[in-house]
């Protein structure tokens, strides 16, 4: 997907402006276009499918869960266009869909994460890739993130964690060890 970073760039300039700021000034020149690059790199989301990094590898099939714990992340929230940040652990037991590589995953909960988001929302999202594409005997996705619209505005709650978690299959009733309170 292709970004109209110049009309972005227009458009922060703009804000700059309407806030008092010089945006012409030696030092905010360059600031509308870094600004613009910025976003394009955070949304870059829009531009794919991360279900698709969930392709099978051949013969592999892992008679035990696959869980990746603590996978840093950074998404935006959707209603103040503000960082929000912690860990994803995910994981699956290998079902009919076979096994991916480790680095699927990460590129998965990446991908999701790389757009406008709710925290609750990013986590289905995620989980529904792996029911999907992997058809796992059992899956989970658990996120824990800070929220800096609530850190710094509003509330003013730093350093509050935030857990979303989503399981499903035979973990809904066992889950492992990584996705219990």
């Amino acid at each position: 997907m292709a970004f109209d970073t110049a009309r972005a760039a227009a458009a922060v300039g703009e804000l700059l402006r309407a806030f008092g700021a010089d945006a012409a000034s030696p030092e905010l020149a360059e600031t509308p276009q870094r600004v613009a690059d910025f976003w394009a790199e955070r949304l870059s989301g829009y531009g794919q499918d991360p279900s698709q990094e969930l392709q099978p590898l051949p013969g592999v099939l892992a008679p035990c869960p696959v869980i990746l714990d603590r996978v840093p992340f950074v998404s935006t929230c959707e209603h103040h266009l503000a960082p929000f940040e912690g860990f994803a652990t995910i994981g699956y037991l290998p079902g009919e869909g076979g096994t991916v590589g480790l680095s699927k995953l990460v590129r998965v909960v990446q991908g999701y994460a790389n757009r406008l988001q709710v925290q609750e929302r990013l986590t289905h999202q995620i989980a529904q890739a792996l029911e999907t594409h992997l058809r796992p005997a059992a899956w989970g996705v658990k996120l824990v993130a800070v929220h800096t619209c609530m850190s710094h505005r509003g509330p003013k709650t730093p350093q509050v964690p935030v857990t979303t978690q989503v399981l499903g299959g035979q973990w809904l009733t066992q889950p492992p060890a990584s996705f219990q309170a």
